[in-house]
């Protein structure tokens, strides 16, 4: 996979740094060249160039990405005539960081496969961990449904699925469980790395377990009602 990461601020740094080191070739682009150098031994290419310019963005074939996340978060206007000329130049998918709600309206409108607003949602996150403390990680699959990741609660541990009938009693769905398993020691006297067992298709006989991890999917207000620490 090719992906160019336009924007080279404090999200898209981030971004690329982290998807250097993958197996994802990554074109890192920005008109301010210390981020541009800062960049450049993490990622394929990084180049500096105004990505207002459609020839430059031929340049450095940005028409042939499979995904082109623009990340320009201090000029509203120039993230906006990238994404249209992103998309007239034909990239399969394009990712657009909105600092507002109003902008990322906007962007939607004008093409954008996907908008995200990190912000937004690292204050979802953090607002959700702080009310509940067990959960691990969550998904939102739809409007008003999630995906949890949480550690099994006391009223959980040591029942059967069967005991628990959390369809009938939660009116939630358990998905999966991710089971510690406690590392052992190697010949040569050294504790292996902790492994997890993944047990994908629960069954009503399986018991839940202390360090148990349950992945739950329902309603955002039957996960609200599972038993909290």
């Amino acid at each position: 996979m090719k992906v160019a990461i336009i924007g080279l601020g404090r999200f898209g740094m981030a971004l690329a740094k982290h998807l250097g080191p993958s197996s994802v070739q990554v074109i890192a682009i920005d008109n301010r060249a210390a981020l541009v150098n800062e960049i450049k031994d993490d990622v394929d290419i990084a180049v500096r160039l105004d990505s207002t310019d459609e020839q430059a963005l031929l340049s450095q074939e940005i028409d042939k990405v499979d995904v082109c996340v623009i990340s320009i978060g201090e000029n509203f206007e120039a993230a906006l005539l990238t994404t249209v000329i992103a998309k007239k130049i034909g990239v399969p998918e394009i990712i657009c960081r909105a600092q507002t709600q109003f902008h990322a309206e906007i962007f939607s409108q004008i093409g954008a496969d996907e908008v995200i607003q990190p912000e937004s949602q690292a204050g979802e996150y953090i607002a959700r961990k702080l009310a509940n403390p067990h959960l691990e990680d969550f998904i939102t699959l739809a409007e008003g449904y999630t995906l949890i990741e949480f550690q099994a609660p006391k009223a959980f541990r040591n029942k059967s699925l069967q005991q628990l009938a959390l369809r009938k009693e939660y009116q939630v769905n358990l998905v999966a469980i991710k089971r510690p398993i406690t590392p052992s020691i190697s010949e040569d006297g050294e504790e292996e790395a902790p492994q997890v067992k993944i047990i994908s298709v629960p069954k009503p006989g399986d018991v839940i377990q202390e360090n148990d991890i349950l992945l739950v999917i329902g309603s955002d207000e039957a996960l609200a009602k599972l038993p909290k620490e």
